[in-house]
């Protein structure tokens, strides 16, 4: 017991020093400037901090690639689908159309003897059609409902302490002993409906799934998921491929869909390659139901700062399981199709609620470095601290009274984002991909400056995205962006006061004129190809009904 501690103190002061050195080194690489190559007048550079950073992005591919390797190799294990499966949707405000296709999605899950519960954030008449169509798509006969004036933490309008518990017992008697089970419930957010279905449950199944009520299922998703989990006890949660189902609506739901693959396709591939995936996803998730237990009460009480948390449930669910020393695993051969905003601002709203939940759950994350691959005290640096150094970069570039320094800044983000996508295109196999370079354009906009919103207001969380039925417009995530463009407007007005104090040389002439050549034409390019691929191809797709059409 003694050497259990001991090995444990000394694993906690290995990687408390691995990570705090990682950061100096890459701040002093960054604070040093240090240049392996430079031109005449810093025409162009890279240095030391620019070298880190493209062999992190290598090393990640290259774990990426190898994990995807494992999942191929993985479909040469047979394995006996005898383990209870519960599948738990939460439901709030749904689109009828996103709610059909979803549970018609599910009836058609290959996974033998699956429970389906919903629960419905909301017990309100405008609130009854989900139900309805629950039991619609279910089958009536076959599908156990019921209308909970209470949730299992807050008691309804008249409500007696002995109907209260009488209530309890019925939610649970109901889901223990029903296939399909519907429940609207008084309306206390996600958490508290992915508690309902988790509490009813107990711990009457082995495997539990997770999914959104706007989410469209692969056939073999649980399937997939289930062998993840049984070919390695150690493995407490396992996240699959998430799609964009409504990608073609629009400009921001189209790169969301990109986004979408690198994120799962090469972060989370990479992640899982150590067993350390730091998110498993709503619409698609699955953990061991024994784990789930272990953890439920402190998962659902979870605060920050003396308030209880109210987003960021997935996140802080996969912390939990690596909080036990669980490891937490991705896998491409499990599908889904989810909906994504279509709109800006319903966009950057969900981003900075994201964004919160990311930074709240940074730390939590960071107690049980020690008890995982150093991979994931490496990456957690990586990640959690770029954005500050590349708000450094904007600001200093900007602010440095060259315009060439802004063109050139201007230029190498999109190289990044080019040659990121190229590979992603190889992976992959299909050149969409590519556009995943018009993403790092929303992301230096938009993006960068709402993770600082987020961070200057981790602790509120009265706002975000609303329901698909009645979306909600919110402009306060459009301050942060204002002052960043303030920002970057003043950079832009000082450089050109600074410029005409000179005139340029011929040689930054020459350089200007094709820099700015280069970049026209990069957009010309991607926009003509947006315009002739992408549009087309939309319009097809709109057309047509959306099953599982995945990965076009």
């Amino acid at each position: 017991m003694r050497c259990d501690k001991v090995i444990t103190y000394l694993r906690v002061f290995g990687t408390t020093m691995f990570g705090v050195s990682l950061l100096l080194a890459i701040t002093a690489a960054y604070i040093m400037n240090y240049q392996f190559i430079k031109t005449d007048n810093y025409y162009f550079s890279f240095g030391l901090y620019g070298t880190i950073l493209a062999v992190h992005l290598i090393i990640q591919s290259l774990f990426a690639f190898l994990e995807h390797k494992n999942m191929k190799r993985s479909l040469e294990t047979p394995i006996k689908l005898n383990k209870t499966l519960a599948l738990c949707i939460a439901a709030f405000q749904e689109d009828p159309n996103y709610l059909r296709k979803c549970l018609l999605s599910v009836k058609r899950l290959t996974y033998p003897g699956i429970k389906v519960i919903m629960v419905i954030d909301g017990n309100n008449e405008d609130d009854i059609y989900m139900m309805d169509i629950f039991g619609e798509i279910m089958g009536r006969d076959k599908a156990a409902t019921y209308i909970w004036k209470s949730n299992f933490h807050h008691k309804g309008p008249d409500e007696t302490d002995e109907s209260y518990l009488e209530s309890m017992q019925h939610v649970t008697r109901m889901v223990l002993s029903n296939k399909c089970v519907c429940i609207m419930q008084k309306w206390g957010g996600k958490r508290e409906v992915m508690y309902t279905a988790f509490k009813a449950l107990g711990r009457s199944v082995d495997y539990v799934q997770v999914c959104d009520s706007d989410t469209v299922l692969d056939p073999a998703s649980s399937v997939e998921m289930v062998k993840v989990l049984e070919q390695d006890p150690m493995v407490g949660g396992v996240g699959g491929d998430v799609q964009i189902l409504n990608k073609y609506e629009s400009w921001i739901s189209f790169l969301s869909s990109v986004r979408y693959w690198m994120a799962f396709n090469i972060e989370r591939a990479c992640q899982s390659y150590f067993g350390c995936v730091q998110c498993i996803s709503g619409p698609l998730g699955m953990y061991r139901n024994s784990l789930l237990h272990d953890f439920i009460e402190d998962w659902y009480n979870q605060e920050f700062m003396g308030s209880q948390c109210s987003f960021g449930d997935d996140r802080h669910l996969t912390n939990r399981v690596l909080s036990l020393g669980y490891a937490t695993k991705y896998t491409a051969r499990s599908k889904c199709l989810t909906e994504t905003p279509i709109r800006y601002l319903r966009w950057l709203n969900q981003q900075t609620r994201w964004s919160k939940s990311y930074f709240r759950e940074w730390l939590y994350n960071a107690m049980w470095f020690h008890k995982h691959h150093l991979w994931m005290t490496y990456e957690a640096v990586i990640t959690g601290f770029f954005p500050f150094f590349l708000i450094a970069t904007v600001i200093q570039l900007f602010y440095r009274g060259r315009i060439w320094n802004i063109l050139l800044f201007l230029l190498t983000v999109q190289l990044v984002g080019l040659i990121k996508s190229s590979f992603a295109s190889c992976l992959r196999g299909n050149i969409v991909m590519v556009f995943m370079s018009f993403y790092s354009v929303l992301y230096m906009s938009s993006l960068l400056p709402a993770k600082m919103f987020a961070i200057a207001t981790i602790n509120k969380a009265g706002w975000g995205t609303s329901g698909r039925k009645t979306v909600v417009v919110n402009f306060i995530g459009l301050i942060p962006i204002s002052v960043w463009v303030s920002i970057l407007f003043g950079g832009v007005l000082y450089t050109i006061y600074q410029e005409t104090k000179k005139p340029f040389s011929e040689s930054e002439q020459t350089i200007l004129i094709i820099g700015a050549i280069l970049y026209a034409c990069y957009w010309v390019m991607l926009l003509t190809l947006y315009v002739v691929l992408i549009t087309k191809c939309g319009r097809r797709k709109k057309e047509q009904q959306y099953d599982m059409v995945l990965d076009v």
